[in-house]
């Protein structure tokens, strides 16, 4: 398949319109599936019981928040190095889907938090890098609504967007680098998996459903975001064919 044909508008657009009803059917099926593995077939946890069950929400939208952010910095630097006009609608297309999730992590890591560290939050290493996450996401999006000019508000952002990446590694790695009250990843490179296997399948199957989601939201918001690119475009060349009759 020759993906560089979607670098065209009108062959993106046409893609966007079918993939997204079956990435939004996808995101509802596999939502569903999560819902019933983490609050049904997955067991108790032996020290926390019921309450670990805020996991499987909390634990993918933490991921998503993450690999968003990671998915919208290569957009932008393929912006920047390319021009590439989509590549910018879609890292912006993504920002508030990624602001979202980021805010679900720190809502339900709260209504974890309270009952197993007995306080609704920490300035803990972890906590205090996504909590920086969510206003780098927030100030992409304030920063373009600032500029005028959309080039210009789309370089900016995508240079913003590079800077803060660096943040998402010292998310990942900060309860190993540092001594933070967060436990440690349950799914981890070289370590295996540390839970239940019916956990670690709720928490994959989430995943899947929220990326899912993420795409649908995405590609429809990005079509949205080319109209309006494409109307904007229509309107100021209008005038000046109109003088080119004149004349």
């Amino acid at each position: 398949m020759n993906w560089f044909r979607y670098a065209s508008a009108r062959n993106f657009e046409r893609f966007a319109a079918r993939a997204t009803p079956w990435f939004a059917f996808a995101s509802v099926v596999f939502i569903a599936m999560g819902l019933v593995i983490g609050l049904g077939v997955a067991p108790a946890d032996a020290l926390q019981r019921d309450i670990y069950r805020i996991m499987f929400v909390h634990v993918p939208a933490a991921w998503m928040s993450m690999l968003i952010y990671l998915v919208m910095a290569a957009y932008s630097a393929l912006h920047l190095a390319m021009n590439a006009r989509l590549s910018a609608m879609m890292a912006r297309a993504l920002a508030p889907t990624g602001a979202s999730f980021t805010a679900i992590a720190l809502i339900s890591g709260a209504l974890w938090g309270k009952p197993t560290w007995g306080t609704w939050w920490v300035w803990d290493a972890r906590l205090t890098s996504e909590l920086i996450l969510f206003f780098l996401y927030v100030g992409y999006l304030a920063l373009h609504a600032a500029i005028d000019g959309t080039r210009r508000a789309d370089r900016a952002c995508s240079v913003l967007a590079l800077i803060g990446v660096v943040n998402v590694p010292i998310i990942y790695f900060s309860v190993q680098w540092w001594y933070t009250l967060h436990q440690g990843p349950s799914l981890g490179f070289g370590s295996g998996v540390a839970m239940e296997t019916s956990m670690a399948w709720g928490i994959a199957v989430m995943t899947a459903g929220f990326w899912s989601y993420a795409i649908a939201v995405a590609l429809a918001r990005a079509r949205v975001i080319l109209r309006a690119a494409e109307r904007v475009r229509a309107s100021d060349e209008r005038p000046s064919r109109i003088e080119e009759r004149a004349a």
